[in-house]
């Protein structure tokens, strides 16, 4: 399923651990409160996404600048449901983002 969303922090690590290698990028997207959620709800609650490597990551540096000012950025995603041991989750397949590459990236 094909959506819009607001990103709002790439989280991106390259790392050996006692002979393990881990490389992955994570994703934070806003995400709604729910149904479930009772009272008042105020605020944007993000959760993160593992999507592809170190190297995914590397491709959202451009947007850096734009990102720590903590308003978030419009992107385009697509999530499938996938059954897991606990029930449905939504995995993360692909994300671009739903705006003009920032101009003094694109000189570079």
């Amino acid at each position: 399923m094909k959506k819009k969303a607001r990103l709002y922090a790439v989280e991106s690590n390259k790392v050996t651990v006692e002979g393990r290698d881990f490389d992955s990028t994570k994703f934070h997207l806003s995400v709604d409160l729910g149904e479930k959620s009772t009272g008042i709800q105020m605020g944007v609650v993000t959760r993160p996404f593992k999507f592809g490597t170190s190297e995914e990551g590397a491709k959202w540096v451009q947007f850096k600048d734009l990102l720590a000012k903590g308003a978030g950025m419009p992107v385009e995603v697509e999530f499938d449901a996938v059954s897991t041991s606990t029930g449905v989750t939504l995995a993360l397949m692909a994300i671009v983002p739903d705006m003009p590459v920032p101009a003094a990236q694109k000189a570079q």
